[in-house]
């Protein structure tokens, strides 16, 4: 990895390119994002950036990690990132990571964690199908068909049931970045990102691009 950012999903909206075709957008509030901690070889095995992301109030963050955003010159910050970068020796504590890292063109990778669903049935979870509507099937239609069968007489590991949908961590690789907005610290990316309006998400440099 080379860039990453942290941002907060603002929606979808649409561009038009210069020929006129409609382009699907998501609007990524993206940094600043100041370095809070660099990681090297020598002392932690690996190089990595720690960023923050959103300020807050100080009573929000917990006294320890206050006391480790003050010692990098930054106020109290919501949120906390580490990404592991093939080079660090261009940044140091203290500075500032800025939407402009990227530019429009570039192919990125996005996670971020989808909107939670609650405790949801076997065919909206699973998009299985439903049983029968003819006379005689039932009481139930929305439900899941035969579970298993009599030997052995139990429902194997990972049967595809009803329970907990969403609020999982996702990651959309591949997205084209279509606009920066570096005034605004805004990206536009084609297509949808995973995650609700104010969604926190991650940005990195795509590993297949």
């Amino acid at each position: 990895m080379k860039k990453g950012i942290i941002g907060k999903k603002l929606g979808m909206t649409q561009i038009f390119d210069e020929v006129g075709n409609v382009i699907p957008v998501t609007l990524i509030e993206a940094g600043p994002c100041p370095i809070a901690q660099k990681k090297t070889v020598e002392i932690d095995g690996y190089e990595a950036l720690q960023l923050a992301f959103m300020d807050c109030r100080e009573k929000v963050v917990s006294a320890p990690e206050l006391g480790h955003l003050k010692k990098a010159g930054i106020g109290a910050k919501k949120h906390l990132k580490e990404f592991r970068l093939a080079d660090c020796s261009a940044y140091n504590v203290g500075d500032v990571v800025s939407v402009d890292t990227f530019a429009a063109g570039d192919k990125v990778d996005i996670t971020g964690t989808t909107k939670g669903r609650g405790y949801t049935g076997a065919i909206k979870r699973w998009n299985l199908h439903k049983l029968r509507m003819t006379h005689g099937v039932g009481p139930v239609h929305r439900q899941s068909g035969s579970m298993g069968v009599i030997d052995p007489a139990r429902i194997f590991k990972n049967k595809k049931m009803a329970g907990q949908y969403g609020n999982e961590q996702v990651t959309i690789q591949n997205l084209a970045v279509v606009k920066i907005d570096a005034e605004k610290n805004l990206i536009a990316v084609k297509g949808a990102v995973p995650g609700a309006k104010g969604g926190i998400v991650f940005i990195r440099d795509s590993v297949k691009a």
